[in-house]
């Protein structure tokens, strides 16, 4: 890597940076919640207001950047997001925090589309993998450091820390940015499928707002059917698109569509970290803030490692040998979890959530690699954008899911018991995975030596 491209890939790192460190905003729910005077459950909405923008918009924006070029939404992405920390910050009230915090998904879902385009796009095609590998090092850094830092930044300088500190992150990297090369554009004549775009983004909305509402039968049932017909009108124009916001047809690949599934349901298991360790930390452990972050810190730390090294080995391994390793080891820490009982053991604990992000951060950049190597390179803003709406789409499936699970257990059996069963749960989500990758290999190397066995058993044999 020259300097200069070092250099260009750590100016993306930085505007990508101030996304995963919005995990700092859920240590500030109860100081949100005692400066806006809400009932507890409100508060939820500074999640799917932030959550639902940004998913729901990430495939059009990496469409959007292949066609006006990957620097330019980047730009466009800090700027937003710069405004969005700061309106944020000086929020009066309730309402105009939320409109904040949806500018900021805004912000957000231009950052992350474009994002792993433009930082391979600055190296050599061959490097892809090792460039992969240290921009998503940067959401392991940003996870590690939201709960471990702003908890005690927040009990210091109070609410809206969460949202000032990453506004002079934001607006750095939107004026560095400027000196990045510019990104080559579409044919001036491709045009953006805005209505699929709309369809696309109401589909995923209302998926998202379904699991919100799993419990409320009513609710559930308005968002699901709406979110079904919005998807079928959405397949029914992007089939007569000329150029479609996704291909559909690569869905037709079944090792396609199983990467992309098992890539979603890994942020699902994964989640249970982030979700359900802080209830044991603080009641069972009964360790402080800081120091419970600490060792929820140890999880993003695993990602941090683990994704440079990834992106190295890929180079000389396959890209499937890597992410089957990751899995493995996401549903050995995972497991390595539910072991822990009503005798608290931090040190063992702070090892099984090292061990699982370690997995995961072999798991995902080896899952970027897998995608932008299908996609073609011209689109390769819509596999970026595809890769982060996959994992945003399992963290909040797993939110819905694994506290289901922890909630019907505890309620019958107690806290430890419940958290042992939703991490066991959760550990057989990527081991399953891993026997169900193996076996489809292995069906696809016995389909493809087929032919040859049959090819040898009918050519003649040479006389003597």
């Amino acid at each position: 890597m020259t300097p200069r491209a070092l250099a260009s890939l750590l100016i993306v790192g930085l505007g990508t940076l101030v996304v995963p460190l919005d995990s700092s905003v859920n240590i500030d729910f109860p100081y949100i919640v005692r400066r806006f005077e809400l009932p507890i459950p409100m508060i939820q909405w500074v999640v799917i207001s932030y959550v639902l923008t940004q998913t729901s918009l990430l495939l059009s924006f990496g469409r959007i950047g292949d066609i006006l070029g990957y620097r330019r939404i980047f730009l466009l992405g800090t700027g937003i997001s710069t405004v969005a920390f700061i309106a944020c910050t000086a929020a009066p009230s309730y309402g105009w925090l939320l409109g904040g915090r949806v500018a900021q998904g805004i912000g957000a879902g231009l950052i992350l589309a474009v994002g792993p385009a433009l930082a391979t796009s600055l190296f050599p095609e061959e490097q892809r993998a090792r460039v992969l590998g240290h921009y998503m090092m940067m959401f392991g850094l940003g996870a590690a450091l939201g709960p471990s830092i702003f908890g005690l930044v927040v009990e210091r300088f109070g609410w809206s820390a969460v949202f000032l500190f990453r506004a002079p992150l934001a607006g750095a990297a939107f004026l560095l940015a400027w000196t990045l090369p510019k990104s080559p554009r579409a044919d001036r004549q491709e045009t953006f499928d805005a209505a699929g775009g709309l369809l696309l983004a109401l589909g995923l909305s209302l998926f998202l707002l379904a699991l919100n509402r799993l419990r409320e039968p009513l609710w559930f049932g308005v968002c699901a059917i709406g979110c079904i017909v919005a998807f079928r009108l959405f397949l029914r124009r992007q089939a007569r698109a000329q150029r479609p916001i996704i291909n559909l047809g690569l869905f037709r690949d079944g090792t396609f569509t199983m990467v992309n599934l098992a890539f979603a349901l890994a942020n699902l298991a994964l989640f249970s970290i982030m979700l359900l360790s802080p209830f044991y930390l603080s009641n069972v452990s009964r360790l402080s803030a800081p120091v419970a972050g600490l060792v929820l810190a140890t999880s993003p730390l695993g990602i941090m490692v683990a994704a440079p090294l990834a992106g190295r080995v890929v180079a000389r391994w396959s890209s499937w040998t890597v992410a089957i390793a990751g899995m493995a080891l996401t549903a050995v820490g995972l497991a390595g979890i539910s072991l822990a009982g009503e005798v608290p053991h931090e040190l063992l604990l702070s090892a099984a959530m090292f061990v699982a992000g370690f997995g995961m951060g072999l798991f995902q950049v080896a899952y970027f690699d897998i995608l932008t190597a299908t996609i073609p390179q011209r689109d390769r803003g819509v596999a970026g954008a595809l890769g982060m709406a996959t994992r945003s789409i399992g963290t909040v499936t797993g939110a819905t899911v694994l506290m289901l699970v922890f909630q019907l257990r505890q309620a019958n059996q107690g806290l430890v018991p419940a958290l042992q069963l939703s991490f066991l749960v959760a550990a057989a989500i990527p081991a399953v995975l891993v026997a169900l990758v193996l076996w489809q290999r292995a069906r696809l190397s016995r389909a493809v030596a087929a032919p040859a066995t049959r090819d040898t058993a009918r050519r003649p044999r040479s006389g003597r």
